[in-house]
């Protein structure tokens, strides 16, 4: 495991079926790599017929107290039959494992399609979810897990790219004017909404971590669960023009207050942190590069165009922070 530039390259087929084997259960062989970067995510057919998803985790990303932390978060959710899915506990109690260096945790699979937001109804029923989630998330702060730092996001990860060389040199000068501006403007829209409480988050909830069935809507990948901001687990969810997303945000919010009142002041805090998702994303991309899975999945990224882009959207999020809070419907 000393070499961090492939992290995974030990994680041979062998390695993932012992994995399984070290913790009681016997593979059939059948297995199917998932759509997964900063893990590695893999669907193994055991032989009882039962289908389990093996989450191996990037070496260095999490202390051992950050997984497990996130494992009680999930089950805690589930016990309140909250529909997120958990790791499986082993009969020692355990839901972290080791084996051959890897750290791993085991899944029960839970599939379904993707989430149709489209109609008003889901968004309800997501926001109920999204309630009952903040309301046992704010019963208590994580010990291990981050915090979102609205004064070090953003300037961390422009500096990281910066100093390792992935801005072109004639946007660097713009780039660095830019960051600096919008950094401002976000520290400005955090200082002015003091009201502020940090809870317990998905911290990643856009639809690509919520699943669909015929019984509704189910969350995945807590992997990056953090305190924050409550509008953090709901703002993924709205696109489009500033009225549809006004509309949008309308039906979440009316689930979601079924459970939960949510901090209208909050609402401020939307383009603040789109922007440090935009500013963190490309410098988690740059982070990853040295893993051979990155270039293949993303190859549009580190060329000149998609910097010149990333600068044109990061200008139109200086407009946008500029603007006030979605109106209310």
């Amino acid at each position: 495991m000393s070499d961090t530039r492939a992290p995974y390259a030990e994680l041979s087929p062998d390695v993932v079926i012992g994995a399984i084997e070290s913790v009681g259960f016997a593979p059939d062989g059948r297995m199917l790599a998932l759509n997964s970067y900063e893990n590695r995510v893999y669907q193994i057919g055991i032989e009882d017929g039962t289908v389990l998803v093996a989450k191996f985790y990037r070496p260095g990303r999490w202390s051992d107290a950050t997984i497990i932390e996130e494992h009680s978060f999930s089950l805690s959710l589930a016990e309140e039959e909250i529909p997120v899915v958990a790791p499986l506990v082993a009969p020692s109690g355990e839901t972290l494992h080791q084996f051959q260096g890897y750290r791993f945790s085991l899944f029960p699979r839970q599939g379904g399609r993707w989430p149709e937001f489209d109609n008003p109804d889901n968004l309800t029923w997501v926001g109920r979810f999204l309630g009952r989630i903040h309301l046992l998330g704010a019963a208590k702060p994580f010990a291990h897990r981050p915090s979102i730092d609205p004064k070090t996001i953003g300037p961390n990860a422009a500096a990281y790219l910066l100093e390792h060389g992935f801005i072109p040199l004639e946007y660097e000068s713009n780039y660095r004017l830019l960051c600096a501006e919008l950094q401002r403007l976000i520290e400005e829209k955090f200082d002015a909404v003091p009201a502020v409480r940090w809870i317990r988050l998905h911290g990643d909830c856009h639809s690509g971590n919520i699943l669909w069935t015929d019984h509704g809507p189910h969350f995945v990948d807590m992997d990056d669960c953090r305190m924050g901001p409550a509008i953090q687990d709901l703002w993924m969810l709205l696109s489009g023009e500033r009225r549809e997303m006004a509309l949008q945000l309308s039906h979440l919010r009316k689930g979601y207050e079924a459970f939960r009142d949510l901090n209208l002041r909050e609402l401020a805090l939307i383009e603040p942190l789109r922007t440090l998702r935009m500013i963190h994303y490309a410098a988690w991309l740059a982070r990853r590069w040295s893993d051979p899975a990155f270039p293949k999945a993303f190859p549009w990224f580190n060329t000149n165009q998609y910097w010149q882009e990333h600068l044109s959207l990061l200008a139109q999020q200086k407009s946008a922070l500029q603007q006030p809070a979605l109106p209310l419907y």
